[in-house]
């Protein structure tokens, strides 16, 4: 049974990273730290085959890498609200739920809290993006449930939940010095979301601050997106993509779009899927680029190029030096390469959309753009500068604030355990 001094935490459980932080006794969120001194925990598991162990985070991406024998698993959060949550999937020869797999990895967040807190939390208050499914109402509540369902077999105690974005506020208020109005950016691995809203030190302590919630925006696009579109126009034509074949037809696609998407390369890694990629040889007219896909595919290098993908993606955002995305495992020598502006380039459409959506939110809430006082940033992708440079064409003369990119929404979640509330997911 739970003791009723059970500690209460915020759990921000990403696309690519997670987090969690709790409230101490001052009154001031703290990170709790879930992997050695780090924070943020890459959002990953991987089953070793060699002796039956799992494994979470970086050391979980680092096993892979070194070409351990068994299963990696990334980008869970994707999962929740598509087909693919009611396919039981193959973990060392065995069928489970992908609804299990996240509450594995929710469990062992529980776990790491728990050694630094001395219990088990009694409480957690769980993020969530504005929008899991974009335009299916049904969808998005079938996620949430999903997730709550997780959260509750990964024994987590009472589980609520809370806006991303929201969350984030909470966080960036305690730094505000009189009211502004605010919007918040939390660009996540697969979601942005936006919230318009009221801060300032004399509201922090009100319990109910659904009134000071102007506005909120959400699109189901995020970091894992900018990656499948850098690895489509960098990476996957190097292994055949656009490639015509003998008869002047394009090789077809699919293979590239699921092996640019970080939660479907392990479709492609099985038996049946690799027969299906042999049999397209007489597709390619220059065969050298089907061998550099098999190579991919037997081997099992999928994650390493979407992890050499992601980070070109990183090193090219704050300049225009060529960076190179490493290759070599499909053949040897083989690198392609990304510049500053092919970053803008090849990002402009998604970039544009997510833009947009952060205008919707301000127009919702019956501002100006320039009415703003700020615009907070959280989320690690809030961090590129084609992003930025986007944002402030937009809202002209509105100051940037680049906040706690992977634990601010964690921290805010922490506030909202400890008892402070805004405004419920609806």
């Amino acid at each position: 049974m739970l003791s009723t001094r059970a500690p209460a935490i915020g759990i921000d459980f990403g696309t690519s990273n997670s987090a969690a932080a709790c409230v101490g006794p001052d009154g001031r969120a703290r990170a709790l730290l879930l992997e050695g001194p780090a924070s943020a925990l890459p959002t990953a598991i991987f089953f070793n085959s060699e002796d039956r162990s799992t494994h979470f985070g970086r050391e979980a991406m680092g096993l892979y890498l070194a070409s351990t024998e068994g299963r990696l698993m990334r980008s869970l959060k994707s999962i929740l609200g598509s087909a693919l949550m009611q396919e039981p999937t193959e973990v060392d020869n065995r069928l489970v739920s992908f609804e299990d797999i996240i509450s594995l990895f929710l469990s062992e967040i529980g776990e790491r809290a728990c050694r630094q807190l001395g219990t088990r939390p009694g409480r957690v208050v769980l993020g969530r993006p504005i929008r899991f499914v974009d335009d299916d109402e049904k969808r998005d509540s079938q996620a949430e449930d999903s997730l709550r369902r997780a959260a509750s077999n990964a024994g987590l105690g009472e589980v609520s939940f809370q806006y991303e974005p929201i969350a984030a506020a909470f966080d960036f208020e305690r730094r505000v010095s009189r009211e502004s109005l605010v919007l918040i950016v939390d660009i996540g691995g697969g979601t942005s979301d936006f919230t318009v809203v009221r801060l300032g030190p004399d509201r922090v302590d009100n319990p109910d601050r659904a009134d000071d919630v102007l506005a909120t925006t959400g699109v189901h696009i995020g970091g894992t997106d900018y990656d499948q579109r850098l690895s489509l126009a960098c990476a996957m034509p190097q292994l055949g993509f656009r490639h015509h074949g003998p008869q002047g037809r394009e090789v077809p696609s699919r293979t590239f779009f699921d092996l640019s998407t970080w939660h479907l390369i392990n479709w492609l890694q099985t038996p049946k899927s690799i027969r299906q990629v042999q049999d397209l040889r007489g597709s390619y007219l220059d065969t050298r680029l089907h061998d550099r896909l098999m190579n991919v595919l037997v081997n099992r290098e999928g994650h390493r190029i979407a992890s050499e993908v992601e980070a070109a993606k990183i090193r090219s955002s704050g300049g225009d030096a060529e960076v190179a995305i490493d290759l070599s495992c499909a053949e040897r020598g083989l690198q392609a390469v990304l510049t500053g502006a092919g970053l803008a380039e090849h990002l402009q459409a998604l970039l544009g959309r997510v833009v947009d959506c952060a205008r919707e939110c301000v127009e919702r809430a019956g501002l100006r753009p320039t009415a703003l006082d700020a615009i907070y940033l959280t989320g690690g992708s809030s961090a590129l500068q084609p992003f930025q440079q986007a944002l402030r064409e937009a809202f002209p003369g509105v100051e940037l604030v680049e906040g706690d990119l992977f634990g601010g929404v964690a921290a805010g979640l922490a506030y909202a355990a400890a008892g402070t509330r805004i405004a419920d997911p609806a």
